[in-house]
């Protein structure tokens, strides 16, 4: 039974992706202007002016898109300071700490949505509000981001417009699917109101506050956008996120969908569908290899438990019970998968080796990924595998009916490196000082991928966490905000930057010694690509961290 509604997501998640795909395709390509889009073209035109129809090379795409998303942090950055003295505050709450803003504002420009913070204690309305549009903006960069790379990857050197991309990913993609899935769920109990906090009377006659809001347009856009960012401080483990075992559900395909749609829109505007259905299923293997173990592995009793008579049971410790073990593990997988960050359960709570896998997906941070962003991250490796491929046969690496060259590889190899760079330093430094070490508890193998996890969440611009730190403070608001930075936008320049490369290159015919991107041996070595450059990166800390704690006990002392 464990098994069986994830299977049914899964299945009904991807066959909504082929169509969402094509709806994708039809908002973002500009060769799919039939009488509908043209019209809303040209209103888009007179909304947003003529500048919007130039075309923009690869340099000029990248400063409009940093540009933008530079006056979106500013913009937040200054309404969590001023928090106090704007309107939408019933609930009278004070301005946001320096370090806490920087770092929030950082998070959800990011898409990240990494959260030191209770959105329930600390944020008003108009923040919450200002958030949720952050959530929208952010994540339609990254559907715009992967647009462009797909229309240089077939050959075009102007990219597009960046403000229009925005425009048709926001009103044409996120939007509707926003409002419809809000609806769902304040038909399913979700909350949506801008009354402050109610003050009841429980059965015991005490009086309790119980935080409230526009809960049910939060929660749509954070999981469609692949935001994650919670209303509440428990994330849809709380019972007004997702009240529900179909809410649960509705939660689960919205994580799913647009980032298995965007790899048929990368396929669909490269003109290279077969291409697109190979990366497919590497992705959905891997993913359903991750979610089959959590699950499995989640089923085994929690160490606190051990030589107690409940210790038979699955590990219900951090769970809601009305979703169970099994639900929490697939949730897991999931939003670390596609970078989203939402939480239904106590991932701190998770067995050693269930807790693995959730890093494991933020390590990789190819298996579907973010909005637009996963797949874009996906084509680095793709990159590494051609060029394994074009070794392997003795000739020129080709991809897209291009030599992939020296410059490329640098390029690729350099934005790869930079994911690992970000976590390994990132923990290094912070387990050498005090900084680190102040903020966790036992100081054992735990604590340690207590930390992993904290910065992987950054880096991978996902926003979820293992909690049990202190890490409201200010070196950890600061460090992990400029991850969340780099961690965002270098790997979408510097993809851009090899596409644009290629799109510059002049085009060489098919023979029979090229290497096809579209057969099973290229997913073969593709997967391989993933998962043994995965290994070499991230398998020293996996051992010290999660694996110690499961061959040792939470009291091992860190080697």
């Amino acid at each position: 039974m464990s098994y069986l509604l994830p299977i049914f997501l899964l299945v009904t998640a991807a066959g909504l992706s082929w169509s969402l795909g094509k709806y994708l395709t039809w908002a973002m390509e500009p060769k799919c202007l039939g009488a509908l889009r043209r019209a809303w073209e040209n209103l888009s035109g007179q909304l947003l002016g003529n500048a919007v129809r130039e075309g923009q090379c690869w340099t000029g795409y990248a400063r409009s898109l940093l540009l933008f998303n530079g006056l979106m942090f500013l913009i937040a950055f200054s309404m969590l300071l001023l928090q106090g003295s704007l309107p939408l505050n019933p609930d009278r709450k004070t301005a946001v700490e320096p370090s806490l803003a920087f770092n929030t504002a950082a998070s959800f420009t990011t898409n990240t949505n990494l959260q030191h913070y209770g959105g329930e204690v600390s944020l008003s309305y108009l923040s919450q509000i200002s958030l949720m549009w952050l959530q929208f903006v952010s994540a339609a960069t990254g559907i715009a981001a992967l647009a462009a790379l797909s229309r240089a990857l077939s050959g075009r050197e102007l990219l597009g417009n960046f403000y229009l991309d925005l425009w048709r990913a926001t009103t044409l993609v996120l939007l509707p699917l926003a409002i419809v899935w809000a609806v769902l769920l304040v038909v399913s109990g979700v909350p949506m109101t801008f009354q402050g906090s109610a003050v009841v009377t429980t059965l015991e006659g005490t009086s309790q506050t119980i935080a409230r809001g526009p809960v049910a347009a939060f929660v749509a856009i954070k999981q469609l956008g692949t935001n994650g960012g919670g209303f509440f401080g428990a994330n849809c483990a709380h019972p007004f996120e997702n009240p529900t075992w179909w809410t649960n559900i509705a939660n689960n395909l919205a994580i799913l969908l647009i980032p298995m749609a965007s790899v048929w829109m990368f396929g669909r505007i490269t003109g290279r569908p077969r291409h697109a259905a190979v990366v497919f299923v590497v992705m959905l293997t891997i993913y359903v290899l991750l979610a089959g173990f959590a699950i499995r592995l989640e089923q085994a009793p929690t160490g606190a438990f051990r030589d107690l008579p409940i210790a038979s049971s699955a590990n219900l410790e951090g769970k809601e019970l009305r979703f169970g073990s099994g639900a929490a593990a697939f949730w897991a997988v999931a939003t670390t998968s596609t970078s989203n960050g939402s939480v239904n359960a106590m991932h701190d709570s998770l067995n050693p080796l269930t807790g693995l896998l959730p890093l494991v997906g933020m390590w990789l941070n190819v298996v579907f990924g973010g909005v637009g962003v996963g797949m874009i991250n996906m084509f680095l490796f793709i990159v590494v595998a051609v060029f394994l491929a074009g070794m392997m046969v003795g000739r020129t690496p080709e991809y897209l009916a291009r030599k992939v060259e020296t410059a490329e590889m640098k390029l690729a190899l350099g934005a790869l490196l930079l994911h690992p760079v970000l976590i390994l330093g990132g923990v290094a430094v912070f387990c050498a000082t005090s900084w680190g070490r102040a903020t966790v508890q036992e100081g054992c193998s735990h604590d340690l991928s207590r930390m992993v996890y904290e910065f992987s969440s950054a880096a991978a611009n996902n926003g979820s966490g293992f909690e049990g730190l202190d890490d409201n403070t200010v070196p950890w608001n600061v460090a992990t905000g400029v991850i969340m930075l780099l961690g965002r936008y270098l790997p979408i320049l510097l993809p851009l930057a090899i596409a644009a490369s290629l799109a510059a290159k002049r085009s060489v015919s098919e023979s029979g010694g090229t290497f096809r991107t579209d057969s099973w041996m290229f997913g073969a070595i593709l997967a391989g690509s993933i998962i043994v450059v995965g290994a070499l990166l991230f398998l020293p800390i996996a051992v010290l961290g999660p694996i110690s704690e499961h061959l040792g006990g939470m009291t091992a002392p860190v080697p």
